[in-house]
C-alpha cells in the first residue's frame, strides 16, 4: 500500500514539474557583448575573435532534497522545477544576421560623414535620423536621407533577427534597448546622439 501511495506522490510531483513554464531570462551582459561585437565591426574597429563557448555546470541532478521544515512534497517539486530557470547565450551567427551586418558595414563609409558632420545623429530608439539638414550640402541631402532609411531598415531588421535566431521573440525590444545603448557609447567623441529625454547632445 505504501509503495502504491510512494508511486503516486512521485507520479504527481513529475507531472506538475513538467507543467512549469521555463523561464529563460533575457542575458543582458551576453547582449551587451553581442551588440559591441556587431556595433564595433560596423563602425570598423576590428571583429573581436569568436567567442568560444562557455561550458555552463550542469545543473546537480542527484536527488539531494533540502532539509527543514519545508514538507518533503513541496521540497521534491522545488528539486524537479529547478532546473526549468535557465540562462541563455546570445546567438549572433545566423545567415540573416551577417547579412544584415555585411549591408551595414558596407555603408557605414558613406554614412560616418553625416556622423561627424553633425547632419545625422543616433536616437535613443537604437535608429537614426537626420538632425540637422543645414549641415548637409544641398547636393548630399537626397543620399543622406536615403543612407539614414536604409540603415533603420536594417537595424530594425537586425533586432529582429537576433531575437527569432534565439528563438526568444519577446526578446527584441530588449535588444533594441541594448543596442540603442551601445550604438552611443561606441560612437567617437564629437557624434550627436538622443538622451533619454530625446534631447540631441554631442559627445
Amino acid at each position: 500500500m505504501k509503495t502504491i501511495r510512494l508511486s503516486s506522490l512521485l507520479g504527481t510531483m513529475l507531472f506538475l514539474a513538467a507543467c512549469v513554464t521555463i523561464n529563460v531570462y533575457f542575458p543582458s551582459a551576453e547582449a551587451v557583448e553581442a551588440a559591441d561585437q556587431i556595433i564595433r565591426g560596423v563602425y570598423g574597429e576590428g571583429q573581436e575573435p569568436e567567442p568560444q563557448p562557455e561550458i555552463k555546470q550542469q545543473p546537480d541532478t542527484s536527488l539531494q532534497l533540502p532539509v527543514g521544515d519545508t514538507p518533503v512534497f513541496v521540497s521534491l517539486l522545488e528539486w524537479l522545477a529547478a532546473p526549468a530557470q535557465a540562462a541563455a547565450d546570445i546567438n549572433i551567427q545566423s545567415p540573416a544576421i551577417r547579412t544584415i551586418r555585411a549591408s551595414m558595414e558596407a555603408r557605414f563609409p558613406k554614412l560616418k560623414p553625416f556622423y561627424g558632420n553633425g547632419g545625422v545623429g543616433m536616437t535613443n530608439g537604437g535608429l537614426i535620423e537626420v538632425r540637422d539638414l543645414n549641415a548637409v550640402a544641398l547636393r548630399e541631402r537626397k543620399t543622406a536621407k536615403t543612407l539614414v532609411a536604409d540603415e533603420n531598415r536594417d537595424r530594425i531588421a537586425l533586432y529582429k533577427e537576433i531575437a527569432r535566431a534565439n528563438g526568444q521573440p519577446e526578446w527584441e525590444a530588449d535588444i533594441r534597448k541594448t543596442f540603442a545603448r551601445r550604438w552611443i557609447d561606441n560612437a567617437p567623441a564629437g557624434w550627436w546622439y538622443q538622451d533619454n529625454a530625446g534631447n540631441w547632445k554631442r559627445k
